[in-house]
């Protein structure tokens, strides 16, 4: 009676240590599957996404970039060009072209949105939507108050530029936190690499930033380099007193000058 219950115990033991020894082929196998299935799930989500959505994407950052990050720093860098320009003609000329590039920059944003709301899923759950919502509306308030400019020398011309400007300072950083933030959810959604844009985007941003510095500063560069040019060699008190006449008519404005 002893001696099979003895073997029943063996066998039980050799049956454990059998079981034991094929668990981590299981469990091997079982990862295996699952790691396939997971991938044929996520090729067949990429295949969605690239044959359903990827070319809406793109083009919907394309538009965000050409007007958030193209034509609406140019169009800062054009009214730049007025803030020292006397002649009323030239004047026209900048501030047409200003209006123009910021007129076709809110007509591409608004494109950008309305493909937004056509064809993507608007959750508002990330930072890209959230930020998207607020730069459509302060586009549109600033391009409002571009309509309501008043005259030069106006009562209400300083506080209407004031606003003006903040509006614009706004939008230019809420556009361009946006299209980081939209590189960031298109590697999100298809784990592509984007570096080389974010990288891109900010050497363009560099450059923009160099020259809207240099334009604070280039009219003094300019004045410099005229009184370098000009300054007299150790003239008499006569020759002082005609020079300084001239120098007072050359800066003077002249009427018959062509603007």
């Amino acid at each position: 009676m002893v001696r099979p219950r003895r073997k029943l115990v063996v066998l039980i033991f050799h049956m454990a240590i059998f079981i034991f020894a094929l668990l981590p082929f299981v469990c091997s196998s079982q990862n295996h599957i699952e790691k396939i299935i997971y991938q044929r799930s996520y090729k067949h989500i990429i295949h969605e996404l690239t044959s359903g959505l990827s070319y809406q994407i793109m083009l919907h950052g394309f538009l965000l970039w050409a007007s958030m990050g193209f034509l609406m720093p140019i169009g800062i860098l054009v009214i730049r060009m007025s803030n020292r320009q006397e002649c009323r003609r030239r004047l026209k000329i900048i501030l047409y072209i200003h209006a123009t590039l910021q007129v076709l920059s809110l007509l591409l944003v608004t494109a950008a949105a309305i493909m937004s709301i056509r064809n993507f899923e608007n959750s508002f759950k990330n930072n890209h939507q959230r930020i998207g919502l607020a730069l459509y509306g302060a586009i549109w308030l600033q391009t409002g108050t571009g309509f309501l400019r008043p005259d030069r020398g106006s009562k209400g011309r300083s506080i209407w530029f004031s606003v003006h400007w903040l509006l614009g300072i706004t939008v230019s950083i809420l556009g361009i936190i946006n299209i980081y933030t939209g590189l960031q959810a298109y590697h999100t959604k298809t784990l592509i690499n984007t570096g080389v844009w974010n990288l891109a985007f900010t050497v363009e941003i560099a450059v923009i930033m160099f020259i809207y510095l240099l334009q604070e500063k280039w009219h003094y560069v300019k004045q410099s380099r005229v009184i370098l040019s000009d300054e007299p060699i150790r003239p008499t008190d006569q020759e002082t007193s005609s020079t300084d006449e001239k120098k007072e008519l050359s800066a003077m404005p002249s009427s018959s000058e062509p603007c």
